[in-house]
Order: structure tokens, then C-alpha cells, then sequence
């Protein structure tokens, strides 16, 4: 990356990151067309996970947009104005990858790069943000985390970790044609399950996740639940225990009769945002 605008706080590091860091400042390392990631001497690393295909995605999950990260900076001569919401985002072009050139040194976020992890780098797109990144060719797809800034190169949308871009399939090829859509983490659960719309029963809130899993245990234990009739859902900090969908208010309000009496709990009706 190119030297930031100097009254950002994070010049210095941009500076840093352009001369050694994220994917394709093309004044640092050679471009490769065919083999490898966008440098020459880029890779995997000397010990890699043996099953990279089980690497799990990325699961969102709602935080707090970084204090500096998501100012408007200038990389390369170009300057560049980050998303003020992910909202909506969807764009197609090519993709791109780093390895281990760039292996543990400090992202735009100030988080160490993980090539083993599920993340990405993009120039507008909030940090933190998520992101579904489908292969065009393949209709292959996963979802990274946003923590970092790049590509700068007219022809790349964005930059995938090696991992992500070892599941899409890419990796020898060194860039695809993707379709990049943002995500809402409150559409999704805690175990980057998509929320499904109905009606569902809320059992308990707690402040701690081992708390609310207790209570999943309970409840299938007692009363014989389908595990994918349960769900948790953080929001608010609080990670609430529902049961569902039910496809209408009196289904629902059956099994509340039912929850009452067997674990004397009380459940309260909720919709999928509730």
C-alpha cells in the first residue's frame, strides 16, 4: 500500500504494509499470471494444516467498526473512501490471494494476517464486515471476515486468504472471477446458521454462551427436541435459546404449554429478529 494521508493514525503502518504487506501493491514483490499468488515468492508455509477444506468459514457476527480503519485513505496515488455500511454490497471481479509473504504481520485492522484463517482483504468494505465469495467457474463459495485493505489493483476486487482461496479452488491459478455480497450478522446465528423466518419460542437469555448451551442440553434431553429445532442467537450481548420455526403462533404456543409443565420454564413468543 501507498503512504496514508499523514494526520491518519494509521500512515505509518500503511506505509509499512505497501512495502511488505497485503496482496497486490505492485511495488513490492514480482505479479505472477499463471502459478502462485500475485508474488513470485509468495505461498503456503512450511507447516500447513493438514485439511484445509475443514477450516471452518468465518461466522458473522455483529462488532463494533474499527476507531481508524474506515477512514478515507490514499493508497498508490488513488484515494479511497470505506463503506459507512456493508449493507447491500454486492459486486462481481476478480479475486485474488495472500500467503505467506504476508503471514503474521499487522492487517489494516491491526490483527496479525492468519493465511490458515478465513479472512480477506477489500478496499471499501467496513472493518470488520463479512462477506459470501462465490466462484464464478465453480459456484463454489465461503464467507470471510473483513480485516484488512487491498487489493490496489484496478483489475482485483479483492484479496482472499490462502485458505479461502484453497476452498474455492483457485490457489494454482493465482486470481478467479467472483461474486462478492455482504452479510448482516443478524441474519445469522451463533453458528453462522442463516436465521430462517417464523415463529419461534425464546426459553433464555444469558450473558454466557456455556450458560445458553447448558440450556440447549436441557431442553433436548427433557424433551426430546430436534437438535435443528434449536438455535442460539447472540444480539445485544445476550445469547438467547429458541426454539423453532413454527409455522403459525398456536403450533408455538403448544410447545410453550409443554415447557411450562415439564421444566417450569417460561417461553415467550418471538419473530426471527426478536
Amino acid at each position: 500500500m501507498a503512504k496514508m494521508n499523514p494526520i491518519l493514525f494509521l500512515g505509518a503502518a500503511i506505509l509499512a504494509f505497501a512495502l511488505g504487506g497485503c496482496g497486490n501493491a505492485p511495488s513490492a514483490g514480482k505479479p505472477v499470471a499463471v502459478r502462485g499468488g500475485y508474488y513470485l515468492d509468495d505461498g503456503p508455509g512450511a507447516l500447513p494444516p493438514t485439511d484445509l477444506d475443514a477450516v471452518p468459514d468465518a461466522v458473522p457476527r455483529r462488532e463494533p467498526l474499527h476507531r481508524f480503519a474506515n477512514r478515507t485513505y490514499v493508497a498508490l496515488g488513488n484515494t479511497y473512501t470505506p463503506l459507512a455500511s456493508a449493507s447491500g454490497y454486492r459486486e462481481e471481479g476478480m479475486a485474488s490471494w495472500y500467503g505467506r509473504r504476508f503471514h503474521g504481520k499487522k492487517t489494516a485492522s491491526g490483527e496479525l494476517y492468519d493465511m490458515y484463517a478465513m479472512t480477506a482483504a477489500h478496499p471499501t468494505l467496513p472493518i470488520p464486515s463479512y462477506a459470501r465469495v462465490t466462484a464464478l467457474d465453480s459456484g463454489r463459495s465461503v464467507v470471510v471476515r473483513i480485516n484488512d485493505r487491498g487489493p490496489f489493483h484496478k483489475a482485483r476486487l479483492i484479496d482472499l486468504s490462502y485458505t479461502a482461496a484453497h476452498k474455492l479452488g483457485y490457489l494454482s491459478r493465482g486470481s478467479t472471477r467472483v461474486r462478492v455480497e455482504s452479510l448482516d450478522p443478524e441474519a445469522y446465528d451463533t453458528q453462522g446458521e442463516a436465521l430462517p423466518d417464523g415463529v419461534f419460542l425464546q426459553i433464555g437469555a444469558f450473558a454466557r454462551a456455556d450458560n445458553a448451551q447448558q440450556l440447549v442440553a436441557r431442553l433436548a434431553r427433557e424433551l426430546a427436541l430436534d437438535p435443528e429445532r434449536t438455535r442460539v442467537v447472540l444480539r445485544d450481548r445476550l445469547h438467547r435459546v429458541q426454539l423453532g420455526p413454527y409455522d403459525s403462533d398456536d403450533e408455538a404456543l403448544a410447545d410453550r404449554a409443554r415447557v411450562r409443565e415439564r421444566l417450569d420454564l417460561n417461553a415467550v413468543l418471538v419473530r426471527r429478529d426478536g
